[in-house]
């Protein structure tokens, strides 16, 4: 059994030290920092001062380098999702940012405002929701990854093991890694989605998981973040695992959702859905090739579902994915090119069945990940879909549900839970709760990429297509145009840095936060809305003669839509850009 990480634990603080303790059963070890030279320690509990100022904690995020030195990261709060194999399974639901130092005197008037802005990035990647973590259970594996392990992979810490592309604080701790003695202080902390659930199906009792795990390589927000890097990583990865326990047998199935895996982008400029620009230059089939062979490595064979429009803007990224897997030629790589909202227009969802009879046979030879009561594997999993759409967002999750849904019919009625010819859509309560949680999976995928809730969850949530659901559609589609296009910038260095894409240097000669924005940034936005705003003014209080305040509408008029215009055609000029590290461009 691997070793656990410590549970409860007492915050210590001293003008010299920071000191955690363990208060697990048995437990005498204290970590110990030094706030001056901040060199890790273990200790134990008599070493602890008794002036000591002491709170409670929940866990170590890590520790993090700013301006004005070191801080350390702590849990203050958690809540209890639920139990999971006997493993109690807490969402981090608050932080404290302390700083190692006492004071902010030795920092100059700009690096105590360059101070300021990255703990304000700091704070919103820790505002986000969907922290994950547990004491004694590795939450970054699947289930069939766990059954196929060896001897010395169980005696490692939960650090060790951990697999790395869903560690969110895998920079953050750092310094604890380099020291095996103090891992058992080290809590791998996770990205995404969990829910559980007790059900019941024909008075038989089961739990029902469901797992989203986002990748931390090539991580941020939605037009910053596309495409794939040098290494293969793409952008917006997640790994979804869905998992039945019943009567001590265990079941799982394993989906994955990444961009489209060539060198592309789509740079936000204040059009609506700027233009997708594929990178002329770059070696698409190296960075390709590396994501495939990863994946294979991983998860088996591939049956990739491409859900992009196939005329339109959307056209030749569609066609780029299915030259490359051609070229490839690789047998372990199926491609399904399927267009959502052609097929599914005028709002005939029920058209989904194409394409899951289409890869109905596919998916029974996929198959899904089984083991009984005894520890034996029955079967595993050969292979995963991997869906995308351009976010790999909405339509991408309508796709991953249904799918689900069809393993786990199989699986329960191989478990027995569902007799014979029976269907689970025919089980209400626990239709209810399937579409809710695969709704709310979809919302905190959505939230984490674009800023805004999912689109299309009315479907998912009810089975249906609604005028209801269109109308959120719509709201949620303008939050995300706002957010993308003046807000995502923020969020994209927020992210850099926590993850240490970018780290700060205090001795930095010229600090990236110190670029002044364009002229053009405020002024013509700010002229837009004058203008515009006139304009209404003019409408509603007529001049002497209805000439003149024609006159004035016309000259505001004009001067907002001509505003308007100047914007839309160098919109890129007027975004919210990321400053810390340079994304790629590609014109």
């Amino acid at each position: 059994m691997a070793a656990t990480a410590y549970e409860r634990l007492k915050l210590h603080i001293t003008p010299e030290k920071f000191y955690v303790e363990a208060c697990d059963d048995g437990a005498d070890d204290v970590l110990t920092i030094d706030r001056v030279s901040t060199e890790v320690t273990l200790a134990v509990k008599k070493d602890v001062p008794p002036s000591a100022v002491t709170r409670p904690i929940f866990g170590i995020l890590g520790t993090i380098h700013l301006v004005a030195g070191n801080y350390l990261i702590v849990i203050t709060k958690k809540t209890k999702i639920g139990e999971f194999f006997n493993h109690v399974i807490w969402k981090a639901t608050d932080f404290d940012v302390l700083s190692y130092k006492k004071t902010m005197l030795h920092l100059t008037d700009i690096q105590l405002q360059d101070n300021k802005t990255f703990l304000a990035m700091l704070n919103h990647v820790l505002s986000m929701d969907g922290f994950y973590f547990s004491t004694t259970y590795d939450l970054t594996h699947t289930l069939q990854r766990l059954s196929n392990t060896s001897p010395e992979f169980q005696e490692m810490s939960l650090l060790e093991r951990a697999d790395q592309r869903f560690v969110w604080n895998g920079h953050l701790l750092r310094e604890l890694s380099a020291q095996p003695e103090v891992h058992r202080f080290a809590l791998p902390v996770l990205h995404g989605f969990i829910t559980m659930h007790s059900c019941s199906v024909n008075g038989k009792y089961f739990d029902w998981i469901l797992i989203s795990r986002r990748s931390c390589f090539r991580a941020g927000v939605r037009y910053y973040v596309r495409g794939i890097d040098s290494e293969g990583h793409a952008a917006n990865f997640v790994e979804t695992e869905q998992i039945v326990h019943y009567s001590g047998s265990r079941a799982s199935f394993v989906q994955t959702r990444g961009s489209i895996p060539v060198f592309w982008s789509q740079r936000p400029n204040l059009k609506y859905k700027p233009l997708p620009q594929i990178n002329k230059v770059a070696n698409h089939m190296d960075g390709f090739q590396r994501h495939f062979d990863s994946q294979v490595i991983i998860y088996g064979k591939q049956v990739i579902i491409n859900l992009v429009n196939q005329k339109g803007s959307e056209k030749p990224l569609e066609q780029a994915f299915a030259t490359m897997v051609s070229s490839l030629g690789s047998g372990m790589i199926r491609y399904i090119a399927f267009d959502f909202h052609k097929e599914c227009r005028n709002m005939r969802w029920d058209r989904l069945s194409i394409l899951l009879d289409q890869v109905a046979e596919m998916q029974d030879e996929l198959s899904y990940f089984l083991v009984d009561s005894s520890g034996k594997v029955v079967t595993n999993q050969e292979g995963v879909f991997r869906s995308n759409c351009m976010d790999c967002l909405d339509r991408t999750n309508v796709i991953q549900s249904l799918l689900a849904r069809r393993s786990l019919q199989a699986q329960l009625q191989r478990l027995g839970v569902l007799h014979v010819g029976q269907k689970l859509e025919e089980q209400d309560e626990f239709e209810k709760i399937y579409k809710n949680a695969w709704a709310d999976n979809a919302n905190a995928c959505a939230k984490q990429y674009a800023g805004t809730g999912a689109l299309k969850t009315d479907f998912t949530r009810t089975g249906k297509r609604t005028q209801l659901g269109l109308i959120m559609d719509g709201l949620n589609s303008l939050i995300r145009y706002y957010k993308n296009n003046f807000s995502d910038g923020f969020r994209q260095d927020s992210i850099d840095l926590f993850l240490g894409n970018y780290s700060v240097d205090e001795l930095e000669s010229h600090s990236p936060l110190s670029v002044p924005r364009d002229w053009k940034f405020l002024a013509l936005p700010i002229i837009m809305v004058v203008a515009f705003s006139m304009c209404i003014i003019c409408l509603l209080m007529a001049g002497d003669t209805w000439t003149e305040t024609l006159a004035y509408v016309l000259f505001w008029g004009v001067a907002s839509i001509g505003t308007f215009f100047i914007i839309l055609y160098n919109g890129k000029d007027f975004v919210d850009a990321p400053r810390l590290v340079q994304k790629e461009k590609i014109d």
